[in-house]
């Protein structure tokens, strides 16, 4: 029986809500009010109808619905609330002054606007004079969106609401594609961490690329479970014969649908940045070849993303090499020198903007520096930093549940290898150490991409937050389920690092108490790591335990594959 996923009764409580947004945001924008309340109002009937629709496809019930809308209605009423406040009681740079957060966001946004009132085309946002934009997408939607919706006055907070919408959209593609491969225990953990992770929420509340990549990676997602994962294990594309011709269609539709979603994402990512789609591409290749048994791959799928990363690649090449800086002519090449040149730029910025930075580097050999940019950029942002290092108000309201979200984060991922260790399916094992390799992978690129600087380096890091959700969905399953002691253990090592550089910045900032030096302060807290990992293996061995890592098996094996 057909589910109709919207109805004509859907529109007697959005139509009323949108008409009521839509008038309040555009009693907050400049320009004429009528013009306004019609832009602001249908883009909320068009976001709310979307989330409505998908949150009931994925026959999640209610509780999806109010996880879909919750991420929503954070996210613009963040956004709305930065955008008001910061002027007030933000600091005195542009940024603040304007309502901006992100200074991409600030420079992309005035860029759109004067090209949105210009005479020239929106496909010019392609072109080398707009640098706020490295790969142009965003900055022709954005332009488009303030042409014909806003033509009268600039109106960031339009771009805030699309934020939102994309943000929240992803939710129920992640739900219903983590459902298929781990199960609704581990769905409902992914899709409450992805709605709810504060650095998630703060780039969903501003024009960022962010919230669009998040749910170009969910509808990818979903077309690849949906493709490759099937619901009837029996059926295959050489059984068809065994069902009906209605069947066979069905199937054969089903594979379709499939690909059109990861034709649909990954033209997202490919407009917005196409080095996301490239290791996207990379993600499922590992997924497929770690995680299937018996699966036969279509050679005409495998000559589609074929095409389609090197597209990518050369795509990617020429949008970094928009200026003409680089003269290498192989698109690697061109890949590869920028990288370079941007980690030694953003190491040299590191240097330049910290002290102790410049401190350490100069009292430790060349080859230190690295690595040591690599780890900090793992901290960051510093929850201690964060916690008493003096500055504004509404400023300590977006530093705090950055950093303590991510220190909640960081020890479940660091957990997510013995997880994985323990589960009994082989499949499943191998995907979940694959998925926890690449977060990790990740996270130490963006540290040095970012130059482990405290916003660009968690922002490059939630670009991938897909991912850090479901392995940090599984892994909360599997501890509530198994109870493995690691886990604890993990975060006294986390407790010890924070107590000593929570007592460095008092002394710091504050006079309180000696400040140790650097080197004796990793010391120990090196020192007492040793002592809980011995400590801990040496319960596990006088208890009898062959150890946690193959001990237990997994209770959410739900794979179908």
């Amino acid at each position: 029986m057909k589910r109709n996923y919207f109805t004509a009764k859907d529109l007697l409580y959005i139509l009323p809500l949108s008409l009521t947004l839509g008038a309040g945001l555009a009693s907050l924008q400049g320009g004429s009010w009528l013009i306004g309340f019609l832009a602001f109002s249908f883009l909320f009937l068009l976001s709310f109808s979307f989330l409505k629709f998908f949150s009931s496809w994925t026959n999640a019930g209610r509780t999806l619905a109010w996880i879909v809308a919750l991420a929503f209605f954070l996210r613009l009423a963040v956004g709305v609330t930065l955008h008001l406040a910061l002027p007030i009681y933000g600091h005195a740079d542009e940024d603040d002054r304007a309502g901006y957060v992100f200074t991409d966001a600030h420079r992309r946004d005035n860029q759109a606007w004067k090209l949105a009132i210009s005479e020239y085309p929106v496909i010019d946002a392609f072109s080398k004079q707009y640098g706020s934009d490295q790969y142009g997408g965003l900055l022709a939607f954005n332009t488009f969106v303030y042409r014909y919706f806003s033509p009268d006055a600039h109106r960031p907070l339009m771009l805030v609401l699309l934020s939102a919408f994309f943000a929240a959209l992803g939710v129920p593609f992640l739900w219903k594609a983590v459902n298929q491969v781990f199960g609704e225990k581990v769905a409902w953990a992914a899709a409450w961490i992805f709605a709810l992770y504060p650095d998630s929420i703060l780039l969903g509340a501003a024009a960022m690329r962010e919230p669009y990549l998040l749910t170009f990676t969910t509808l990818v997602l979903w077309g690849f479970v949906h493709r490759f994962y099937r619901f009837e294990d029996s059926l295959s594309i050489n059984k068809l014969s065994d069902f009906s011709t209605v069947a066979a269609w069905r199937h054969l539709l089903k594979d379709r649908i499939g690909w059109i979603w990861i034709a649909l994402g990954l033209a997202g990512m490919l407009l917005v940045s196409p080095g996301v789609a490239l290791f996207t591409i990379i993600v499922f290749a590992g997924w497929m070849f770690f995680a299937s048994e018996r699966r036969e791959v279509s050679w005409r799928g495998i000559a589609a993303v074929a095409v389609i990363f090197v597209l990518g690649l050369f795509y990617l090449s020429s949008s970094l090499n928009r200026a003409g800086e680089f003269v290498a002519t192989s698109p690697l090449h061109v890949i590869n020198d920028w990288f370079q040149a941007a980690i030694k730029w953003d190491v040299y910025q590191a240097e330049r903007d910290s002290g102790w930075i410049q401190k350490i580097f100069d009292e430790n050999p060349a080859w230190i520096r690295l690595p040591f940019i690599a780890i900090y950029g793992i901290f960051q942002p510093v929850l201690p930093a964060a916690l008493i290092k003096p500055t504004v108000l509404i400023w300590k309201f977006i530093y705090i549940p950055r950093a303590l979200s991510w220190y909640t984060l960081l020890p479940v991922l660091t957990f997510s290898f013995v997880a994985a260790a323990g589960q009994g399916s082989r499949k499943t094992r191998n995907l979940v150490l694959w998925l926890s390799l690449l977060v990790w992978i990740l996270i130490l690129l963006a540290s040095l991409r970012g130059g482990a600087d405290l916003w660009d380096t968690p922002r490059y890091r939630t670009i991938f937050f897909v991912w850090q959700s479901i392995v940090a969905g599984y892994v909360w399953v599997w501890q509530r389920e198994t109870r493995n002691p690691w886990l604890t253990r993990i975060l006294l090592m986390e407790a010890v690092f924070l107590l000593v550089f929570v007592q460095w910045y008092v002394s710091r900032y504050f006079r309180l108490g000696g400040q140790l030096p650097f080197g004796v302060m990793v010391a120990i807290i090196l020192g007492l790591w040793g002592i809980i990992l011995g400590v801990g293996w040496w319960r596990d061995k006088r208890s009898g335990a062959k150890g946690a890592m193959d001990k237990q098996s997994s209770p959410v094996d739900k794979s179908r594959a």
